[in-house]
């Protein structure tokens, strides 16, 4: 099956997962790749946890494809350029990079992330609020249908989102971050931060990383998420309602 099928079947399938009216949450868990202890353990969260796989990690394809197996959504984590650092990042890219290296780069990352349906930002405060980089990089997704953007939202200018609903590609952003802090204490007070804004909102998107103490609570707070009437789905259910629910009007020009 091409990548352009399997991110659409996956999509409709996990669209009926949830009930109408119904508080949904979606949880991405970056950094994935790298750790394959930690990997494992995050696979085994209960429910439809969603996994965001760095490109270069030495345990990528092993991880995304036992992701993929149990039905979970899969994301390239494509890395770009923050405020922090100067020049490429690794597997990157940022403000030297070209309109041409930046469709490249980024077939290469989706190429090494297997069964990826979206893409989300790792990192990229600095490069995320130009629009000029964030159209070149969404007119590259947007050539591979039924992938879909996450913005990781890691700076308050951040046009990402934005860029890709001009260019026809489904969009979502980060709600929460749920352990920026990581005791324990921090991470399930922001757990609970997430599910009030789904229930006020009707859905919320979390970001996390495969942290011992992260794992740790969402183990448990991930097990009693059906007696609170709140749904975990994959993050591509809530991007496609997204999709539903708002059309773009029009598309940037690849003519420019």
């Amino acid at each position: 099956m091409s990548r352009s099928a399997a991110g659409a079947a996956v999509a409709l399938a996990l669209a009926g997962t949830a009930l109408a009216g119904e508080a949904r949450i979606a949880i991405i868990i970056d950094d994935m790749g790298q750790h394959p202890g930690l990997g494992q353990r995050a696979l085994a969260l209960p429910g439809r946890v969603s996994y965001a796989f760095l490109p270069t990690g030495a345990h990528t394809a092993e991880l995304a494809k036992r992701a993929h197996r149990r039905g979970r959504d899969v994301l390239l984590h494509q890395p770009m350029q923050p405020v922090s650092r100067s020049g490429a990042v690794a597997g990157g890219i940022g403000l030297d990079s070209t309109r041409r290296e930046i469709r490249r780069r980024l077939g290469q990352n989706l190429a090494a992330v297997p069964h990826a349906v979206g893409v989300n930002n790792h990192q990229g405060s600095l490069i995320t609020r130009h629009p000029g980089h964030m159209s070149w990089f969404m007119e590259g997704l947007s050539e591979r249908r039924n992938l879909f953007f996450i913005d990781s939202r890691t700076t308050p200018r951040t046009v990402a989102k934005r860029m890709a609903q001009e260019a026809g590609v489904a969009a979502a952003e980060r709600d929460v971050f749920l352990d920026h802090d990581r005791e324990p204490a921090a991470i399930a007070a922001q757990f609970e931060r997430l599910v009030r804004i789904a229930r006020r909102d009707g859905q919320a998107v979390a970001i996390a990383h495969p942290h011992p103490e992260t794992l740790r609570v969402l183990d448990r707070r991930l097990a009693g998420l059906a007696r609170r009437d709140v749904r975990l789905v994959g993050i591509s259910a809530l991007v496609q309602r997204n999709a539903e629910e708002v059309k773009p009007s029009w598309h940037v020009s690849s003519s420019h």
